[in-house]
């Protein structure tokens, strides 16, 4: 199920994690050439992905809402 970004925080490890609209979080890696998101790593281009929406997995499992 998509869903749309609405901000974002670091984990542990110092990785960007998108929060989305329905509560649960995912992580956003810029790791070429597995993963392509050079946006992630400015604030500018995080800000332009606000509203964006990603695929959520754990929408589709059901899942309850991820906590920090």
């Amino acid at each position: 199920m998509k869903q749309a970004i609405t901000a974002y925080h670091k984990d542990d490890q110092y990785d960007w994690v998108a929060e989305l609209a329905c509560g649960h979080f995912q992580h956003v890696r810029n790791k070429p050439p597995w993963v392509n998101r050079p946006w992630v790593e400015t604030s500018t281009g995080r800000n332009t992905m606000l509203g964006y929406k990603l695929n959520c997995k754990k929408c589709d499992k059901s899942e309850p809402k991820d906590s920090r």
